[in-house]
């Protein structure tokens, strides 16, 4: 397994550092930060709480340390997240600014949720000998992403498939100094920080890539842009928020997808991190 540690320690008070480094280091998926109320470093099956309350320069000296004290000018913040070195995500809620309905600015934050990145070897078994399009689903949290990032590394080293990764938010192969911090194999490519219609677009008009893997197909622009991917011959690899099979297929913005027929394999991911494969057609 690996992790960048010590990034994620970073970005917390100093004062918190100790003790979650040596509760969490190893197994937390999850710390979440409130004001006035305890940390919470959430386990797969428990959650365990410090004793101190965090007050908001707690949350602010997080916010700070992970946007570099540009917290309003960083990538993902109109969306409510930061993502720091390492790929770790730091959801955020509190009092909002809005404009035409999207929020432009925070009063203040009151509440992180931040997501450890990690990165588990072989869990993907053998999915990399499919020929076919994956769509990977399952509700937040569930693992989605890290068996993605496996799956990609998987295919790269046994397969040698061309695979491009449109990786908006770095996440999925986060990088440091142009160096990437997760094993990802010979031959994939990352494009970073672009949304995926345009990183999609770029990918087919330059990589002439044989995989395009996406992480969380949400939007309209999205789905377009994947089902223009498929009809351009490349297989695709991606993510979406679905509870199983039927709630997917009860999702308005995933209808067009399911109708062109774009996946073939669905893998759904469960709390307990088990995970079941199915034809989708």
């Amino acid at each position: 397994m690996q992790c960048c540690w010590q990034t994620f320690i970073n970005v917390l008070p100093i004062w918190m550092r100790q003790e979650v480094d040596l509760l969490g280091k190893d197994q937390m998926q999850e710390l979440r930060l409130r004001v006035d109320q305890p940390p919470e470093l959430v386990f797969q099956n428990e959650s365990k709480w410090l004793e101190r309350f965090v007050s908001q320069s707690d949350l602010d000296f997080c916010i700070n340390m992970a946007s570099k004290y540009s917290p309003w000018t960083s990538d993902g913040i109109q969306k409510g997240y930061i993502t720091i070195s390492g790929g770790h995500r730091i959801g955020l809620c509190g009092l909002c600014i809005t404009e035409g309905g999207s929020i432009k600015n925070y009063r203040a934050v009151t509440s992180v949720c931040i997501r450890v990145a990690r990165q588990i070897s072989n869990i993907s078994k053998r999915l990399y000998n499919l020929k076919d399009s994956v769509l990977i689903i399952g509700p937040p949290g569930v693992g989605k992403t890290t068996l993605m990032r496996d799956l990609i590394h998987q295919t790269s080293i046994h397969c040698y498939s061309h695979i491009v990764v449109v990786d908006e938010r770095g996440e999925l192969f986060p990088s440091t100094q142009a160096r990437f911090v997760f094993e990802r194999g010979a031959t994939t490519d990352i494009l970073c920080g672009c949304s995926k219609a345009s990183g999609i677009e770029i990918a087919l008009r330059t990589m002439n890539p044989q995989i395009i893997a996406v992480d969380e197909v949400t939007s309209p622009e999205d789905t377009a842009a994947v089902i223009n991917a498929a009809w351009c011959g490349v297989r695709l690899f991606a993510t979406a928020h679905a509870m199983d099979r039927q709630d997917l297929f009860k999702r308005r913005q995933y209808k067009k997808l399911l109708e062109e027929k774009i996946f073939t394999t669905l893998i759904t991911l469960h709390s307990d991190k088990t995970w079941q494969e199915d034809r989708l057609f």
